[in-house]
């Protein structure tokens, strides 16, 4: 009987030559100037045999890293993100990077360089969207061919309400929820999409032609005035808002970040295990409707944007 013979254990990379394969996914001269993309904690030389990716470097995610055993937590939001004095325990940054440190974990965030590269977060909401062939939004300046969010067409035409099911169906669970601007039973071809707070492309969308434009965490004054101006005079009602909950429209990124850097660094040699946290770090824990409304249809009101008719009889007045 012939003995079976056994490969060697692949080496575990370094976190050097960890960074240097990210490089080649997520270049960081993509990243916004206001950003804060790259590493944070960590050894070049420590050895790394398991990563986990999450959104964001909140304490309990960190806690779910030293836990499983990470080596190397790759998160989206950067930490430091707005510029700290100290980074001493007794504040929460500063916990966290202790945390980290104690237990060798490093720590690196992809942020917009993760945005703007191929396969990145906001392909991942087109993909979640339908879309199958989409550009950049917002071309990054040095490389048309990447940048902010994507847009594309649909296959065939959906109503509004069937692609909004579709992307809830598609995010994690969250209090926010799906939130949706326009008649629910109109049709929408051309998508644009945007991973995280997106109301700054506005200009962007309605150059693109889009009939609905899909992103996160719109705030009132931005959705309200393009709105306004897509139900304007010879406007078309379009775009549609729809809008995801922060955290969901980047979590859609992660299995797919993980998958990318599991496979070009296994290219290389390495047999690294990469996981994806199932930690739901969205702030918010719970929503309250309006008493008889289960938001599954529009609220009246906000549809009816025809001035009163003065005409009209008021409550409590003549009839």
């Amino acid at each position: 009987m012939s003995e079976q013979s056994t490969s060697p254990p692949r080496p575990a990379p370094t976190l050097s030559e960890v960074l240097e394969t990210v490089e080649q996914l997520w270049p960081m001269h993509l990243q916004e100037p206001w950003d804060a993309s790259g590493l944070v904690t960590g050894r070049p030389d420590q050895p790394v045999r398991r990563i986990l990716f999450a959104v964001d470097p909140v304490a309990g995610v960190v806690a779910e890293a030293v836990s499983t055993g990470a080596d190397l937590l790759v998160t989206h939001h950067p930490l430091l993100l707005r510029g700290v004095t100290s980074v001493a325990a007794d504040g929460f940054k500063g916990a966290v990077v202790h945390e980290l440190i104690e237990h060798r974990c490093a720590l690196l965030a992809c942020h917009t360089n993760a945005d703007s590269a191929p396969d990145g977060v906001s392909d991942a909401v087109a993909r979640a969207a339908g879309l199958t062939t989409t550009t950049p939004l917002a071309p990054h300046p040095a490389d048309p061919a990447v940048g902010i969010g994507r847009v594309g067409d649909l296959a065939r035409p959906v109503r509004l309400r069937e692609l909004a099911r579709r992307l809830a169906d598609a995010v994690p669970p969250t209090a926010h929820g799906v939130r949706v601007a326009g008649d629910p039973d109109a049709l929408v071809r051309r998508v644009a999409v945007c991973g995280g707070a997106g109301d700054s492309l506005f200009d962007a969308v309605r150059s693109s032609g889009a009939d609905v434009y899909v992103t996160a965490d719109l705030r009132h004054h931005p959705a309200s005035e393009a709105r306004e101006a897509a139900l304007g005079p010879g406007a078309g009602g379009t775009p549609y808002l729809v809008d995801l909950s922060h955290f969901a429209s980047e979590w859609l990124w992660l299995p797919v970040g993980a998958a990318a850097l599991r496979e070009a660094l296994a290219a290389r040699g390495h047999d690294v295990q990469v996981d994806v946290s199932e930690r739901c770090s969205d702030p918010w824990d719970f929503r309250l409707d309006h008493p008889g409304h289960d938001g599954s249809d529009p609220v009246r009101s906000g549809h009816d944007r025809s001035a009163p008719d003065p005409a009209a009889p008021t409550a409590g007045g003549p009839a």
